[in-house]
């Protein structure tokens, strides 16, 4: 048995070495993921720019440097479980030799240690058993890394108990950076200094240039992420102490890309309220204009949509998103662009639907196109991630400011268009 422990001390002190082996395995497999992921998520741009064989010829060697490396990874590892193996076999000749002398001293019998001998033969196969799972388990550990950062990221806690008087979305010098760190460092900072009011029964606008943090905004304000400083309230209550399941049963977003589910139409809109009745979904779904094109489907509101809603149109599309947020009936609704890609005919019908939506709520949605923002009750414009100005559509305007700018800008690149 001396060769049991030894085998297994030489493999477990090489654990160390074969460490970064086997976590260069591992990126490597993610990286030809990641690479298989971005061809499949790019063929049609990839195809439409004829790039077809630089991108084939860049995913085989990505896959190439993923198999030199696991061969190398598997090579080493084989030494070594081998190597251990061969330690634990000198147990075999160490037996023998202590056997036979001590047949020749007359201490014991050729029997005895013919026994011996049958049984040497046979006790190592469960310990080859266990080297060859150690060093699995040794490997595993590099796949447990990463989940082990998925587990130890900050999960976002508050209480259960949210009684905001009234809607009101209050931003309160919020400052906010991507990769921002409990000992307040800013990170990738978004958000400088940013205070409005978004009351209820009014639409807020946000407005400003790509980048300025208007999305960063919304999601500030249904708690998908907690500001680095400053405070987001809801009826006087700050957010940042509300649970975010219990928040965001007052939320309703509708996206500008909008993601379905293999499933039913049905199915789809259900997904607003789990427990909602047939009823109430189709009721929700007649709001928001999706009669229209269910009705040409084979089985109408049972009819599968596909991968993501890929048998529907960009219309057909969001007016499902809309139906989603009309059967949840949320008091606070968050817009992302939700009409941007839309054509004037589609756009139509999704502006019809959401007027149902808002009535009564407290809006806050993000636009590009001036058109779509001039008739809401205050406008927030944002650059460089600060309140540059705000106020109502009219004040903005006869401000001449950036609100202004903007507005003449557009109707400057119509006029070019014409």
């Amino acid at each position: 048995f001396w060769s049991v422990p030894v085998a297994f001390a030489v493999l477990y002190i090489t654990r160390g070495p074969m460490t970064p082996v086997f976590d260069r395995v591992r990126a490597e497999k993610v990286k030809v993921t990641e690479s298989i992921q971005e061809t499949l998520d790019c063929v049609r741009e990839i195809r439409a720019t004829n790039q077809e064989e630089h991108y084939l010829e860049g995913l085989a060697a990505v896959i190439d440097r993923e198999e030199r490396e696991v061969t190398r990874g598997e090579l080493a590892n084989g030494l070594l479980v081998n190597s251990a193996f061969a330690i634990l076999r000198l147990g075999i000749a160490t037996t023998l030799a202590t056997g036979a002398a001590m047949v020749v001293s007359g201490q014991v019998d050729f029997m005895v240690m013919f026994a011996f001998l049958l049984m040497v033969s046979r006790i190592y196969a469960p310990f080859d058993q266990a080297l060859m799972l150690v060093s699995e388990l040794f490997a595993a550990e590099s796949s447990a890394k990463r989940m082990r950062s998925i587990m130890e990221e900050p999960v976002a806690q508050g209480s259960e108990a949210f009684e905001p008087v009234g809607h009101d979305v209050v931003f309160d010098h919020v400052a906010f950076g991507y990769g921002a760190g409990n000992d307040g460092r800013a990170g990738e900072q978004v958000l400088t200094d940013v205070s409005f009011t978004a009351r209820e029964g009014e639409v807020t606008a946000l407005v400003g240039p790509s980048g300025s943090g208007k999305s960063t905004v919304t999601r500030l304000a249904a708690r998908f992420w907690d500001a680095t400083s400053g405070k987001v309230t809801v009826g006087g209550v700050d957010v940042a102490n509300v649970d975010p399941e219990v928040l965001l049963r007052d939320y309703a977003v509708v996206f500008q890309d909008v993601l379905l589910f293999d499933d039913t139409v049905m199915g789809n809109i259900r997904l607003g309220r789990r427990d909602a009745t047939d009823e109430e979904v189709l009721a929700a779904a007649h709001a928001a204009n999706c009669d229209e094109f269910v009705s040409r489907m084979p089985q109408g509101y049972d009819t599968m949509i596909g991968e993501n809603g890929s048998k529907l149109s960009g219309g057909e599309r969001q007016r499902i998103s809309i139906a989603r947020a009309l059967l949840k009936d949320a008091p606070i609704v968050l817009l992302d662009e939700a009409t941007a890609s839309l054509d004037v005919e589609n756009e139509t019908v999704v502006q019809e639907a959401l007027s149902r939506l808002l009535a009564g709520k407290t809006v806050i949605v993000i636009a590009h196109r001036m058109r779509t923002v001039e008739n809401a009750d205050k406008i927030v414009v944002l650059r460089d991630g600060v309140v540059a100005e705000q106020g109502t559509p009219a004040e903005l305007k006869a401000a001449g400011g950036e609100f202004a700018r903007m507005v003449e800008l557009q109707k400057e690149a119509a006029a070019w268009r014409l």
